[in-house]
């Protein structure tokens, strides 16, 4: 108690992102294509998670990938599944 959840870690980030970027004037199309390749990209790993247990796949929901699907949407879905599967044959 007394500390701060994830989902008000993750609003107030949002908020001084969304700050950020009025403040150095980007590009709204772009803030709204990384708002929208998030959104994707987590709900792939979403889904991926829930039939993952079928097949054996999980992929972990961290910084690391959130920061890459973020930034890539689903084709960063599929670079961290890849880098895992080769990660499992090193």
């Amino acid at each position: 108690m007394g500390g701060l959840s994830g989902i008000s870690i993750a609003i107030i980030a949002a908020a001084l992102i969304f700050l950020l970027f009025v403040i150095l004037k980007f590009p709204v199309k772009l803030l709204f294509r990384l708002i929208i390749n998030t959104i994707v990209g987590f709900a792939a790993l979403f889904l991926i998670n829930i039939a993952g247990g079928l097949i054996g796949v999980s992929v972990a929901v961290n910084w690391l990938n959130a920061a890459i699907v973020g930034v890539l949407g689903l084709p960063g879905v599929a670079l961290i599944l890849l880098l895992q599967w080769l990660a499992a044959f090193a």
